[in-house]
């Protein structure tokens, strides 16, 4: 089956804005994933945004070479609203995951369709658990449901791990919405696919509920999770600005009581001025 056109139009906003990401930094800085902005200031659209995100060319055309391979199928065999229902939950649900996961982390920072895709491909699974698929370093093909326990598997690693940078939280939460959404709408593969779904499923199930019932469960002491500064307590990144703020005030009165209000800069009188009405 060729592509359909909502796996087109995802794979053109995927291009557009990532290509607006790469030469804006600004741009890219209002869109990205980020613990703080999302917590603190409640911009919520970042759950959304950062997905059509991308660190660079090779991340683009890796994510939306997958997406035209597993897109084009499933969005046939489901239909183009359940399909986006699929995508844009998936992408929220991957984020949402990450987000629980990191809510501490205040700096945390990701983009990429990555949690989205998941979910396409786990959906696909669900409806074709014996879908052959194959790699370019693995002479033969797998069923696909064998490469769905490995992906599941890597994913728990890799979150347990936090050995590299690579969103893996996203990519569970993902593969999970995405399948649940394709079962959703096509029941009758709980009947015929059931042994492979549950084989996928159950393990990361299984994890969910440990990290969720047992927070100390992802604590790590490695080195490159050490080595990471934007790992930062939100609460001790609040206290820490609000300490600074308020001795760069200090700082401002005791210059008014040496050389008077008129030796003010205008980014002092305008901080003197926030100051003000915080305490209203």
């Amino acid at each position: 089956m060729g592509v359909g056109m909502i796996t087109f139009l995802l794979v053109l906003a995927n291009f557009i804005v990532s290509y607006n990401g790469f030469n804006n930094r600004r741009f890219y800085n209002r869109l990205v994933f980020q613990v703080e902005k999302i917590l603190v200031y409640k911009d919520y659209k970042r759950l959304i945004t950062s997905g059509f995100l991308h660190v660079g060319w090779v991340h683009l055309l890796f994510n939306m070479f997958t997406l035209y391979a597993f897109g084009g199928s499933l969005e046939n065999t489901l239909g183009s609203l359940p399909y986006l229902l699929l995508y844009f939950a998936s992408l929220l649900g991957g984020n949402l995951l990450s987000l629980f996961i990191h809510r501490n982390h205040a700096g945390y920072r990701s983009v990429g369709a990555s949690g989205a895709i998941a979910g396409v491909i786990f959906g696909a699974i669900a409806l074709y658990p014996n879908l052959a698929i194959s790699f370019f370093l693995i002479p033969l093909p797998i069923p696909s449901w064998v490469f769905g326990l490995l992906y599941m598997l890597v994913s728990i690693y890799g979150i347990k791990s936090k050995k590299d940078n690579v969103g893996h939280d996203a990519h569970l939460g993902g593969a999970l919405i995405g399948m649940a959404i394709a079962i959703l709408f096509n029941p009758s593969v709980l009947v015929t696919n059931y042994i492979p779904i549950l084989i996928i499923s159950v393990p990361a199930l299984i994890f969910l509920y440990i990290i969720i019932t047992k927070p100390h469960f992802l604590l790590v002491d490695n080195y490159f999770f050490r080595n990471q500064e934007d790992f930062y307590n939100i609460d001790h990144k609040y206290n820490q600005e609000r300490a600074n703020r308020q001795k760069e005030i200090d700082r401002i009165l005791e210059k008014i009581h040496k050389k008077g209000m008129k030796s003010l800069t205008r980014e002092e009188k305008e901080l003197l001025k926030q100051q003000s009405k915080s305490l209203k």
